[in-house]
């Protein structure tokens, strides 16, 4: 709904030297709704060759009423001949509804654009229309084109720049008085663009310099006529840029925008298979109530996701702390927190694992007595194989023969266990690497340990020296 905006200066001092000047105020803001309080329908489906209607709803319009229809986006016919004029509608005297046909063919676009006495587009103005198909063509001549009256040219050309200064031009040879101009936005707030000083340019002929208050992305359809009509110049369709150095400067609250609110018109079809929005209003505010519902489904539905999300988690930690307390490892060389709590040193070897001392005989112990084999010894005073157990490790320990072999195998002796002293076996390896590696030819040497085989006998177990033979 198009919108009219009323400038006031208020200060505190001059609100209270002048009251009469917030009376005024309210009083203007009084006739704002009045000003803008109509809208327009678009009665049928639009249809190629059919005819078309459109009223006036609310009643805060002014006669006469005139609807302006302007094509939009290519055209669909064969070798891409357009047809459509923009046309012009008037309403009879006094009148609010008006019928047409539309000499348009199918799966093309239009935009409504209603007025009053008030200016133009102060109905509003739809989004962009589809026509649908019809079993009539006689409206358009399919195989060539139509031209306006005359043309409307902009420079820099094919291209509207935010509050950059826009030369608007045509030929004066081929207008009837002064052209005029206008500024349709689909959907909507369309509006007469402002005319300034005319200048006379080379190769481009008359025309005047306008700068745009639009917002960057706005779709914009530039529209001209003369006294013969608004369209008799032709349009222009462009997407309003930013610019190289974009400036905002131009722009305020009342700037001009392409979606202030609910699309003028009604319900019409916006696509092929009859699909249509539905407006009201001439783009005045208005709640979207599918919207709103379908965000609050939406931001449910999502918080619900989350919840499911964290709860799923949460569980899976559970189970992953639950498994290692399950699942201790194992340490051999670490004792077992149970025999810890038995006694054992923290950081102590299991008494299973602690190393003891490897026990052989004596052998400054005389074996005689057990010479023989007798008690589990050989001639030697060695013990046997048979004198040996099994340990819990399965390695055979040597016994000290302290219970059933202290017995004689007659069983009529009893000798005292064969004494055993612990032995440390230590073996050196600090010698080192050699200071030099040998050369290759250098004969390799190998040294060996002894070999133990010449170990002189003990003197007082040595036999008596033979006597000497008689001399003969």
């Amino acid at each position: 709904m198009p919108r009219t905006s009323t400038t006031t200066s208020l200060t505190p001092s001059s609100v209270m030297k002048s009251p009469l000047r917030i009376l005024s105020l309210l009083a203007a803001l009084g006739t704002l709704p009045l000003a803008s309080s109509y809208s327009f329908n678009i009665e049928n489906t639009p249809a190629q060759c059919q005819n078309l209607s459109i009223s006036i709803t609310g009643s805060g319009g002014q006669a006469p009423y005139r609807a302006l229809i302007v094509p939009f986006g290519p055209s669909t016919l064969p070798n891409n001949i357009e047809v459509r004029r923009i046309t012009e509608i008037p309403f009879g005297d006094g009148q609010t509804k008006v019928s047409f046909k539309l000499n348009y063919p199918e799966n093309t676009q239009f935009v409504a654009v209603v007025s009053d006495g008030s200016g133009f587009g102060s109905g509003g103005t739809s989004v962009a229309a589809t026509v649908l198909t019809s079993s009539d063509s006689s409206c358009f001549n399919s195989n060539q084109n139509v031209s306006p009256d005359f043309f409307l040219n902009i420079e820099p050309p094919n291209q509207i720049v935010q509050c950059a200064a826009t030369r608007i031009w045509w030929d004066p040879a081929t207008v009837r008085s002064q052209p005029s101009f206008f500024g349709v936005i689909p959907g909507g707030q369309s509006f007469a663009v402002p005319n300034s000083t005319l200048s006379t340019v080379p190769n481009q002929g008359q025309g005047f310099n306008w700068t745009p208050s639009l917002r960057t992305g706005t779709t914009l359809i530039l529209v001209g006529g003369d006294s013969r009509g608004a369209g008799t110049g032709g349009s222009v369709l462009n997407t309003v840029s930013a610019g190289i150095n974009p400036d905002g400067s131009c722009l305020n609250d009342s700037s001009p925008s392409s979606t202030p609110g609910s699309p003028a018109g009604g319900s019409y079809p916006t696509s092929t298979n009859g699909a249509g929005t539905s407006g009201g209003g001439g783009g005045g505010g208005g709640s979207n109530t599918g919207a709103i519902v379908g965000g609050v489904i939406g931001g449910i539905v999502a918080l619900a996701a989350l919840i499911l999300v964290l709860i799923f988690w949460r569980r899976s930690q559970r189970k992953q702390r639950g498994a290692q307390t399950k699942e201790r490892p194992v340490d051999l060389l670490q004792g077992d927190p149970e025999d810890d709590a038995r006694g054992g040193q923290p950081g102590e070897l299991p008494q299973y694992y602690q190393p003891e001392p490897f026990m052989v005989p004596d052998p400054t112990v005389d074996g005689s007595s057990h010479a023989g084999g007798s008690d589990g010894f050989d001639d030697r005073g060695r013990p046997l194989s048979g004198a040996t157990s099994t340990s819990r490790s399965g390695t055979p320990d040597i016994l000290g023969f302290s219970g059933a072999m202290s017995s004689t195998s007659t069983g009529t002796r009893k000798t005292a266990p064969r004494p055993l002293r612990p032995v440390n076996i230590i073996q050196h390896d600090d010698a080192g690497p050699s200071e030099a590696a040998p050369k290759v030819d250098d004969p390799e040497t190998i040294e060996l340990p002894p070999a133990y085989t010449n170990i002189r006998p003990n003197p007082s177990s040595a036999p008596p020296p033979e006597p000497a033979a008689p001399a003969a």
